[in-house]
């Protein structure tokens, strides 16, 4: 036991670090609990685009340990790597059942994306981009992306309902879906208040449990075989993805996982003191297990993989190496195993033709609301960096569509600055992108 210890100081540079074996376990312990949610809030997503809710799982979790894996032994970072919120919505209600298109052409995109992000990152030009696109339209996305989530939640936890005459309209209250997702935000909101580890969670256990005498949620058992990977192994439809409609979404997926990313890395590199001199060390190397993994994540059948912010609150318990990450990703693989106990809490309720997702619903609320943070860091006072980003942050929501909040804000940007005079402000690419959305929306 000594000897294998001693194995991982010297591969994982702990003490260097100025950490240990055990900090790094309970750390890798603690970024699961924390980012575990994905598991029962991905096939829940995804099953309502048509895939098969056993396989997804299966997927998310081979996808999420295959990027943690590649993060803590290449990268050397503990940071946890899974399918990320928001790009999975987009995935689901605007590329399936929004535009209409097959899911698995949708993972044929998702493949696609991976590939180009795998070779942005070989000739760096990952890092190039990133730098290009100014902060406030980075957090605009971000916040965006966020009240979008939450604006899904609040229809698959019953408290918003669609209405001829005024689009949407507020839902029964006094319903048990609505009741509970009101339950699950508040249990989630005051454990996240006392800084209690997995509160997340704990709180989606916690509904689960109280909706058992309801009839919410059905139990059918704790651990079981892995559910069979077969409906959406291989089962992404590349020469689909090849149509010109389709390449536009699969630049949104590079797109969104690129900022996601690159947004995480910040963040969590400075919380651990990893930023020196304003820079990451290995950056390319952080930067290629997303690509990477979504590449993988595409074969098993899961939508985009990013790196995950909850990676923080491992950062929190001390984690400073990639054992944390490699931790995580043992653990995404134990999970495999507890297939009952995903589809109990992420399956729906159904009242009438209407299904609710009373469980998680609350999650997605709360996600959103974190996401949401990124407000702070735009300049509300300098309106050619306000408007951009504030119609992105509407524009998804109110559209029902990233992409499309996205291009208000990519067209609005570089037209507003032209005409202030600040056309030199504005780097050559966003014109680009600029062109390409207006074209894109010419044509359709």
């Amino acid at each position: 036991m000594l000897a294998f210890s001693a194995i991982l100081e010297q591969f994982f540079q702990l003490e260097e670090h100025n950490s240990d074996v055990v900090t790094e376990l309970r750390a890798g312990v603690v970024t699961f609990f924390t980012s575990s949610y994905i598991i029962f809030v991905q096939p829940a997503v995804l099953s309502s685009a048509g895939m098969d809710f056993g396989a997804v799982m299966t997927a998310t979790c081979l996808a999420s340990a295959f990027g943690c894996l590649i993060m803590g032994l290449w990268a050397n970072y503990p940071i946890a790597l899974a399918p990320g919120m928001g790009i999975n919505f987009y995935f689901t209600y605007t590329v399936v059942l929004g535009q209409g298109i097959p899911w698995e052409i949708a993972l044929g995109a998702v493949f696609l994306s991976g590939v180009v992000l795998i070779l942005l990152t070989i000739f760096r030009f990952r890092e190039l981009i990133i730098n290009i696109i100014p902060d406030y339209l980075k957090n605009g996305i971000a916040a965006g992306i966020g009240i979008f989530i939450t604006f899904i939640g609040f229809v698959q936890g019953g408290w918003v309902l669609d209405h001829s005459g005024t689009l949407v309209q507020l839902g029964d209250l006094k319903s048990l879906p609505a009741v509970f997702t009101l339950v699950g935000v508040v249990t989630i909101g005051v454990l996240l208040q006392r800084e209690v580890t997995g509160a997340i969670f704990i709180g989606m256990l916690v509904v689960s449990l109280l909706g058992i005498p309801f009839g919410l949620v059905e139990f059918s058992g704790v651990i079981s075989s892995p559910p069979d990977l077969t409906p959406t192994l291989l089962k992404m439809d590349l020469t689909g993805a090849f149509d010109l409609g389709v390449l536009t979404i699969v630049g949104v997926f590079v797109l969104v996982d690129l900022f996601d990313t690159a947004g995480t890395l910040i963040g969590v590199g400075q919380q651990g003191g990893f930023v020196k001199h304003g820079k990451l060390p290995r950056v390319n190397r952080a930067l290629m297990p997303d690509a990477v993994a979504t590449t993988a994540g595409a074969v098993f059948g899961t939508s985009t993989v990013t790196c995950y912010i909850e990676s923080s609150t491992g950062i929190a318990e001390g984690g400073r190496t990639g054992l944390t990450s490699v931790v995580t990703a043992c653990l995404f693989l134990s999970a495999l195993f507890f297939a009952p106990l995903v589809h109990m809490i992420g399956g729906g309720y159904v009242v009438g033709e209407t299904t609710f997702y009373p469980i998680t619903a609350p999650v997605l609320i709360i996600v959103g609301c974190l996401m949401a943070r990124n407000l702070v860091h735009i300049n509300w006072r300098q309106w050619d960096e306000a408007l951009p980003s504030y119609l992105i942050v509407v524009g998804m929501p109110l559209t029902f569509s990233i992409a499309d909040g996205m291009a208000l804000g990519f067209i609005s940007y570089p037209l507003i600055k032209l005409f202030c005079g600040k056309a030199r402000e504005v780097h050559w690419c966003i014109y680009l992108v600029a062109i390409l959305f207006v074209f894109r929306y010419s044509v359709s």
